[in-house]
């Protein structure tokens, strides 16, 4: 029998550093092939970089390309076939073919659907130490973290919508007078889907998991700066079956191949994992193209409340892991930390001592916690914000620098003292930059609480049960944890309030974006006598 994947995981990395890494799952998936985790392949073949439509993979029409970068290094990985609006036209129509009415597609039965993604996770575990080997170059995350957690939650999350394949109900509605009135549940048609490069395997599972149990047809948009395992899982879907046209990989820029999705016309359906900002442009694109079905997940400030009465030991750790996992690259980071007075002090000295003690290195590195940010551009952003800390009065405890001279490497950043009209802690830092506030009392801190834009999610840590109930029913967040975080699973809806993007992804919620409701009512005759 497999062991769990949260004990592996507690076995492999250490209760200590890594503490937190099991948080991710609620009930880790039980992966066959996973065992120890595999050494990774430093130096990992470079499959694919081309476009990937219609199931083949070409060049650009432009037969332009662009470079990929190893964050850790700053060396070229590859150059990868550059999309723009030509080729998101042939990928669409490509598309649009495949989702024709009589197509082998639309006419597979449901099952079907689902024994396809069951084999397009079976082929991910096959492939598993290639897949974290390829995301740790091209991202930069630490390699053991992309094997148990990146490429586990894939594999968690196809198998979880492959059931759902043939469980797409409607309804039969009593109506009045002499009529049978049903609903149908019809895909969307051709989705157009936008992913970012924080964590490219796992955004690009909850889109297409969804999208392609449901019947509908895909064009993807990958990051600039992550394509290459995108492209990989696109190659392992031609493999396991999926007829020409159903998925569709574009690499490229968003201004031209993102933009060109975001306004086609004979795309239906849009979906976008991002920047806020960004957010309010796709939005606006798709809005006046062809209204096209619109959901998007995007920027967060989520606070992180830690009451006098929670566990010390376990709030630091779980805070700490909140703010820096992943390089602090996510959109739902507790990334506002707000502390009871009565327990501040001790709680950022402990915290301070835990960000120094974090493991910043090689993503190969068997010890490494923490990895380069994803670019150059990313790591002038963090660093100007870190400088604003330093200028309006917050107390730098810790780090505040890069690291090195190769490579986009910050070191683990904790500010004390931090004001709520700072601009760290209004805006999203997206790097590994922890900030630290003190409150009085549960009316001040809920209405501090509320003092942002956002609505993502939220993290509440306390042994009273009262108080965890009252302050997770009062928060507009998408996502709110109690005496945990980061805890994901495929089941679990995940979306934002306010400006953190409107829809959900995952759990059967997830399902409504892909799908059309029909209501058909027919007329039952009189029998003749």
């Amino acid at each position: 029998m497999y062991s769990s994947l949260a004990t592996r995981t507690r076995l492999i990395f250490g209760r200590g550093t890594f503490h937190g890494l099991p948080g991710l799952l609620t009930k880790p998936y039980p992966l066959a092939t996973f065992g120890d985790v595999p050494a990774p392949n430093r130096q990992p073949e470079i499959k694919q970089t081309k476009l990937f439509i219609n199931n083949e993979f070409v060049d650009s029409v432009s037969k332009k390309t662009f470079p990929t970068i190893n964050p850790a290094t700053e060396e070229v990985i590859s150059e990868v076939a550059e999309g723009d609006k030509a080729d998101v036209d042939n990928a669409v129509a490509a598309a649009r073919e495949a989702f024709r009415l009589g197509s082998p597609w639309r006419r597979m039965d449901a099952a079907q659907r689902g024994y396809l993604m069951n084999k397009l996770a079976d082929l991910i575990e096959r492939d598993a130490q290639y897949i974290a080997s390829l995301e740790a170059l091209d991202n930069g995350k630490p390699y053991k973290i992309a094997y148990l957690a990146d490429v586990a939650l894939i594999v968690q999350c196809y198998r979880y919508y492959a059931g759902w394949a043939d469980k797409n109900h409607g309804k039969t509605i009593p109506v009045g007078g002499d009529y049978f009135t049903y609903t149908r549940h019809e895909p969307v048609g051709v989705c157009g889907q936008i992913i970012p490069w924080n964590f490219p395997l796992l955004m690009q599972a909850w889109k297409l998991g969804p999208a392609l149990t449901m019947g509908n047809t895909v064009v993807m948009k990958t990051a600039e700066q992550t394509p290459l395992s995108a492209l990989y899982i696109a190659e392992l879907a031609r493999e396991a079956g999926y007829p020409p046209g159903v998925l569709n990989i574009v690499n490229g820029y968003g201004p031209t191949a993102g933009a060109a999705l975001a306004q086609h016309m004979d795309v239906d359906k849009l979906a976008f994992t991002g920047s806020t900002e960004i957010g309010q442009l796709v939005g606006k694109m798709a809005s006046e193209s062809n209204l096209k079905r619109l959901t998007l997940e995007l920027g967060g400030k989520s606070p992180n409340i830690v009451f006098a009465d929670a566990d010390l030991d376990h709030a630091v750790e779980t805070s700490h892991f909140g703010l820096f996992f992943n390089m602090g690259q996510c959109c739902c980071a507790g990334s506002r930390i707000f502390v009871e007075e009565k327990i501040y002090d001790e709680f950022v000295e402990r915290s301070v001592e835990r960000a120094q003690r974090r493991v910043v290195g090689d993503p190969f590195d068997a010890g490494s916690e923490q990895g380069p940010q994803i670019d150059d551009e990313q790591l002038g952003k963090i660093l100007a914000l870190i400088d604003s800390g330093k200028a309006e009065g917050a107390k730098l405890c810790t780090g505040g620098t890069r690291m090195g001279d190769k490579g986009y490497y910050i070191s683990p950043t904790v500010f004390a003292d931090v004001k709520d009209e700072m601009r760290i802690a209004k805006e999203e830092i997206f790097g590994p930059v922890m900030q630290i506030m003190k409150f009085k009392n549960i009316d001040e801190l809920i209405e501090r609480a509320h003092n942002t834009i956002y609505g993502l999610a939220a993290s509440v840590l306390t042994k009273d049960l009262d108080k965890a109930l009252y302050i997770s029913n009062s928060l507009r967040a998408g996502t709110v944890w109690v005496n945990c975080f980061n805890v994901f699973n495929a089941a679990a809806p995940f979306g934002g309030y306010k400006m953190s993007g409107n829809g959900r992804e995952l759990g059967e919620y997830g399902l409504d974006n892909y799908t059309e409701v029909k209501t058909v009512t027919i007329k039952i005759s009189e029998k003749n006598s």
